[in-house]
This record gives structure tokens, sequence and C-alpha cells, in this order.
């Protein structure tokens, strides 16, 4: 007995001893969590409608210090061309595998400062195959930039950095935005430093372009030229409203015809990649094709409101759930159907949630609920 109560009091110390400290430090329990901050405003109110400021230097003075350049350096291998390289030369001569050099190739873009964390989101291109990233601060520091995950499906991209003392940017919801509002592009175009140009928003919801899986640009006449992608649009509060990404040119320089990614769709792609090193996606699991005036006369529609399902991918969500390729889906949760772009709404939906679809068949109006899936990384069969 007194062996066992010689064992027994560590025991009962060690017990106490775990109870008063998770009384006063819980998290030991709980698991590490990758929270993200970001700044928000909220919905803005307008009070003076067709008037704005003469000047908008206290929206650049906020917004500008967390626009950074970036430079991308890429090692190329390429081959050296000697006699070796003729035809004739090799048909008499196996000299076996030329002989390879080494060339740096530079690029440069923008970037944003998210928060105080050190996150950076441009643009995926800007950034794609680069060997090293550094970034340059307004404030004139310049330190080397780390790839924390991309989505080359709407061409954005996270990078980190460890500098400290950062400045950071403040989002607005980008789904406020009406065509006409005043925009500012800050990035640093053809290498020259930071600049700032100013237009409207032209247009919103700009898709079927052919850059990206996923297109819901803003369309803007700020001028925007090579060096300002990833960079920030901002409205004239100095709150990011989108991230600079593309330009319609014939001649490689603005014409007045930009286009950037909303606000509202890069906090998603940088809150999944941070937290879950991918981006999550909803997913039904259909091909459509776009109504054309003759086809809605075929199929007797008055409008052309709808999409046409054109394959059905087998056990994906649609097809369990009844539907068949030939059905017109007219609206999703109740909001009619507007092409493509409904589509890219599904994205915004997370795995296990329901969708009501209301389609036609045949002439009859029939509505089912869909179990949204998760969009596979890889094409599945259909």
């Amino acid at each position: 007995m007194r062996r066992f109560s010689f064992l027994g009091w560590p025991t009962v110390t060690g017990v106490l001893i775990a109870i008063i400290l998770l009384q006063f430090f819980p998290q030991l329990l709980s698991p590490p969590v990758t929270t993200v901050e970001i700044r928000e405003t909220p919905l803005p109110t307008h009070v003076s409608v067709g008037y704005g400021p003469v000047s908008y230097s206290e929206a650049v003075e906020k917004a500008a210090p967390a626009v950074v350049n970036i430079y991308t350096r890429t090692v190329v291998k390429q081959q050296q061309y000697s006699l070796k390289e003729d035809p004739l030369f090799k048909k008499f001569y196996d000299l076996g595998d030329m002989p390879q050099r080494e060339r740096i190739q530079s690029s440069l873009g923008s970037g944003v400062i998210l928060n105080s964390q050190g996150y950076i989101i441009t643009n995926n291109h800007v950034i794609s195959g680069a060997d090293s990233i550094i970034i340059a601060l307004k404030d004139g520091r310049e330190a080397a930039a780390e790839v924390i995950g991309t989505d080359p499906e709407t061409d954005l991209a996270i990078l980190k950095t460890s500098m400290e003392n950062l400045p950071s940017v403040t989002l607005s919801p980008s789904d406020a935005l009406s065509v006409g509002d005043v925009v500012l592009a800050i990035g640093n175009p053809f290498g020259v430093g930071q600049t700032v140009t100013m237009g409207i928003v032209s247009a919103t919801g700009r898709n079927s372009l052919g850059l990206n899986t996923y297109e819901d640009f803003l369309q803007t006449d700020a001028a925007i030229n090579p060096g300002n992608s990833g960079g920030a649009l901002v409205d004239a509060h100095g709150n990011l409203i989108g991230i600079n990404s593309a330009i319609f040119s014939k001649s490689g320089g603005s014409q007045g015809i930009g286009f950037a990614i909303p606000s509202n769709l890069a906090k998603k792609v940088m809150t999944d990649l941070i937290t879950q090193g991918r981006v999550v996606r909803g997913w039904m699991g259909i091909e459509i094709q776009e109504l054309t005036p003759n086809l809605a006369e075929s199929f007797g529609l008055e409008e052309m409101n709808g999409l046409i399902i054109a394959g059905i991918y087998r056990d994906g969500p649609a097809h369990r759930a009844g539907l068949q390729p030939g059905d017109i889906m007219l609206s999703l949760n109740n909001k009619p159907v507007e092409g493509r772009r409904s589509m890219i709404s599904i994205a915004d939906f997370r795995p296990g949630e329901p969708l009501s679809v209301e389609f036609l068949r045949e002439g009859k109006h029939i509505t089912t609920e869909v179990t949204v899936g998760e969009r596979p990384l890889t094409r599945p069969n259909s």
C-alpha cells in the first residue's frame, strides 16, 4: 500500500498542474488556426450625386503606400549556336548534346499589400515561373517574397514577405460599384516608378473574354499599361475595389479599355489560398451552351434568358439531381440565369450547400435541388 501511495501523489499533482494550466491557457487544447486580417469598408452611401472632389490626393495618399513594385528573375536555359547545329555537320558527326548556357530574364509588375501580416496579392502571370521575387515599397524598402499560392483560373497569386511595419490597403465591396464611378489605377507601368491614373468604371461583370476560366471583370478607362498588372484599382476614397489585370490594345499600350479583377473575387481567392492552400469552388458538374435567337425560338422561349445543359458529368451533383443534357436552366435559387456570369456565381457556393434549379424540359417547367459539390482539380469523365 505504501508503494501505491508513493506513486499516486506525483500523478495527482500532475493532474492538478494540468488543470491549472488549461484554466489560464485554454489554447493548448485548440488546434492552430490560420487567420487572415482584412480591413473592409461598409457599403458606401452617396450623399452628393454628380459631384466629386477637386483633388484625389487624399485617396492616393491612403492607398499608394500599400502598392508595391514586383521584380522577378527567371533563369532561362538556351543552347549555344555553333557549327554543330548545322544539319549537314550533324549528319557526319555525332557529338552528343549541345552545350547550354543560362540567361537571366527579368520582368516587372505590381502588387498590393493586403494586411500587416505581409500578404501581397498580384497577378499569377506576373510571378509565374519566377526563380526569385523582389518587392519594392514606395518608401524605398526592398525585400524578397515567397509564393504562398496561385490560382491560374482567376490569374491571381498570393505572396508573403517577412518585412515589418507594413502599410496595407482597405477593401471596399466591388458589388457596390456603378458605371460612372471614379476610379484610380496605381502601379508601376514600364518600370518608370509608381504612377497614378484616373478614369471611371466603364462596365461591370465583363466575361467571355477568353482571358481566364473565371471572369467577372471591372472595365475601366483609367490608363493601364505593361507593369500595371497586379496593381491596385481604388475608388475615390482610396479603398481597393479591384486588381488591375489586362488591357485590350492593338498597340501594346493603353487605349482606354482595361480590366480589373473585382475585390470580392480577390478576397475569396486570397482567403482560400492562405487558409486552405487552394481555392474551394462550388461545382454542378455540367457543360453549358448559351442560347442564340434561333435556339430560343426552337425551344419556344420568348426571351433569351437561360443556358442549355450541353453535357453532364457522370455521378456529378447535377447528374445525381436528375438533370439531363438538353435541359434549359432558367433560374438558380430563384434568380434568373443571365448568361455565363450566372455559372460563375456557382463557384461562390460552398460544397454541401443546396441549390434550387429551375429548368425547362420538353416544354415543362421543373424545379429540383442540387447539392453543390467541390470542383475537382482534374477534369472528370462526362
